[in-house]
This record gives C-alpha cells, sequence and structure tokens, in this order.
C-alpha cells in the first residue's frame, strides 16, 4: 500500500511541475510581454501577450495563414483592458477586459475584440463573443523584427496600437471616445 502511494506522488508531482510549466511557471519559448498607453485623466488601456520569436522562420503566410484568425501572439489569448470608453479605429470599446485576436492578410488586417476572456488562444470559436471587428493599417518594416512586439505610440487623440513582426507593421487608433461619456 505504501509503495502505492508512494508512486502516486511521484506522478502528482511530475503532473503538476508540467502542469506548473504549461501555465507560465517554467521557461517558455514565447515570454511573456506587455504594453500600456495612458490616454490621459487616468484613462489606460494594457494588453499582455506572449512573444514569439522568429527563429528563422517565414512567419505571414506560412507559421501564420492569411486571412484566418490568429490568437496575436502565443500560448493564452492576449488581453486587451482599458478602464475607459475608447474608440479603437472607429469602433465603440466600454471598459472592460478583453482578448484581441487578429486576421492578417496581405494586404490588409483585420483586429478583433472578444468579450470571452481566460481562453487559450486557439482555436477560435468565438464569434458569438465578438465585439467588433477592426480594420488595421498595414505597412512594411524597414528591416526584420525578430521578436512579436505590441507596443503604443502616443499621438495628439491618444495611442497607436502596433503590432511589430517579421517585415510586417499592422496599427490601429485608439483613442477615449468623449461621445459616450
Amino acid at each position: 500500500m505504501q509503495n502505492r502511494i508512494a508512486r502516486f506522488a511521484v506522478v502528482m508531482a511530475v503532473l503538476s511541475s508540467f502542469a506548473f510549466a504549461q501555465m507560465g511557471g517554467g521557461k517558455r519559448p514565447s515570454p511573456p510581454a506587455s504594453a500600456s498607453c495612458d490616454l490621459g485623466g487616468g484613462k489606460t488601456v494594457k494588453t499582455d501577450y506572449s512573444s514569439p520569436r522568429m527563429k528563422g522562420r517565414k512567419i505571414y503566410g506560412d507559421l501564420v495563414p492569411f486571412d484566418q484568425v490568429w490568437r496575436t501572439g502565443a500560448n493564452e489569448a492576449t488581453t486587451f483592458v482599458t478602464n475607459a470608453n475608447l474608440l479603437v479605429g472607429d469602433k465603440s470599446v466600454p471598459p472592460g477586459s478583453y482578448t484581441i485576436f487578429s486576421v492578417p492578410g496581405r494586404d490588409s488586417w483585420k483586429l478583433i475584440i472578444n468579450k470571452k476572456t481566460g481562453e487559450w488562444g486557439i482555436p477560435y470559436k468565438y464569434e458569438s463573443d465578438e465585439l467588433a471587428r477592426v480594420d488595421m493599417k498595414v505597412s512594411k518594416l524597414p528591416a526584420p523584427v525578430e521578436d512579436f512586439t505590441i507596443a503604443y505610440q502616443k499621438n495628439a487623440k491618444g495611442c497607436t496600437m502596433r503590432i511589430d513582426w517579421e517585415t510586417t507593421r499592422a496599427s490601429v487608433e485608439i483613442s477615449p471616445n468623449i461621445a459616450s461619456r
């Protein structure tokens, strides 16, 4: 009986350490990253994501297929949290916690803001929970970017969210939605 208990304890320890590593307790090939923007007046937006590496791979149109929903990073779905009423592109987003996905294309991208939170990034099966799909501006970067990056750049109206990886930048304007005060 003691032998069975000891074997059970060993199996549980191995499974627990595996689960701990899968949930972020171990070193991940796509480490956690974060970006935020202060929109003024105490209004903020913050994004938490996992940052995969290019590692010599072809990214868009291969690892990340064109015209399919992508988790916009790695591991868990990327979070998008705001304490303010926002305009993301031309779509209204109330204060709250969301996840973001995207649909990369050769010449155009869509950003998906989804009300469902806490899910693993793939497969995407959350269409009924979508708050908005927003057109993104796409441009070519002057040099390849090894680490997938989400960043915010302050501008006169708020911030520009930039998604950079490989030689592609997808961006969208984010500003306080003064019409919904």
